[in-house]
């Protein structure tokens, strides 16, 4: 049991993969521009928590903004992708001649 209990204590220890506000936003399927543009208050106030703590943790302080914001700010994937190539073209294959 002790085993268990360490490696999961040296689990919680490593670095994780630090992610930015704009990218947790995106996440959440929030619109960090638009957000940023009308509401500059609480976008720099929920930036520089949400730099504090864990991804994790703000999630779990501030889902009821996190809500609301998001039904104010929906991020729409269309905008976000890149303009699709055109298909490309089937080559022409010839067909021998029979007599």
């Amino acid at each position: 049991m002790r085993k268990v209990r360490a490696c999961a204590f040296f689990l919680y220890l490593l670095p994780m993969e630090e992610m930015t506000f704009d990218a947790y936003l995106i996440s959440k399927k929030i619109d960090p521009s638009a957000f940023k543009r009308t509401e500059k208050d609480q976008f720099e106030s929920l930036k520089h928590i949400f730099d504090q703590v864990s991804p994790a943790s703000f999630t779990q302080q501030k889902l009821f903004l996190i809500n609301t914001t998001r039904r104010k700010f929906p991020f729409t994937e269309e905008a976000a992708e890149a303009p699709k190539k055109k298909p490309m073209a089937r080559p022409k294959i010839m067909k021998p001649k029979t007599q």
